[in-house]
């Protein structure tokens, strides 16, 4: 499965949270879809609050099932705590640090930034929105009249926002830096990614 293109409030409804980011519907109608949804939710098994924490995790990041499964295996490799290793891969892509900088509203808006051509990284240009970043790495806005004013308007609309502690923003450069991989505490994920190690360890 590619990702995802179908109805957004009506997924974030059926996993019972905003998966792709502020959503009115599903603050209106925070219940599951469907003619029985306002009855509540039916009681889950083990297996399926599982697959509906990855499908969580998945969703929020814009990653296709086949790219899931590798940022797993790459996750599991690495020394440490496998669901702190598979966040701190999530958050370092380049499209959601585009988002975390506060230069796109929404991580849809971020990765069309990126594919359109208007980020740079170290100097050069990238249009892969799954783009890993490492300590150091600079991002920022190509300096094209277009591309600057998209920017500029994203910050004022993202300014209430708080950049993370493990990136840092030049609002007047339109340039971030990757200071470090994020810690555990610093990832406001919306999932459990236990259950998500749990499901594939299986």
């Amino acid at each position: 499965m590619g990702r995802y293109t179908g109805p957004r409030s009506k997924k974030s409804r059926r996993l019972g949270v905003a998966v792709f980011g502020p959503d009115k519907a599903f603050e209106r109608r925070s219940y599951p879809p469907g003619v029985h949804g306002e009855r509540g939710r039916r009681k889950q098994t083990d297996y399926g609050l599982a697959l509906a924490e990855k499908q969580k995790l998945r969703l929020t990041y814009l990653v296709g099932e086949r790219q899931f499964r590798r940022y797993f295996e790459m996750a599991r490799k690495r020394r440490g705590v496998t669901g702190e290793a598979l966040l701190g891969l999530l958050e370092t892509r380049l499209d959601n640090v585009v988002y975390r900088l506060g230069l796109a509203i929404t991580r849809f808006m971020a990765r069309q930034m990126v594919v359109h051509g208007h980020i740079a990284v170290n100097g050069r240009k990238v249009t892969i929105p799954s783009h890993p970043l490492r300590p150091g790495d600079v991002v920022e806005v190509r300096n094209r009249p277009q591309s600057r004013k998209l920017a500029l308007r994203n910050l004022e609309l993202t300014q209430i926002a708080r950049v993370p502690e493990w990136l840092s923003l030049d609002r007047e450069a339109l340039r971030g830096e990757v200071r470090r991989i994020p810690s555990r505490e610093e990832i406001q994920s919306v999932a459990n990614e236990q259950l998500v190690v749990e499901l594939y360890s299986k």
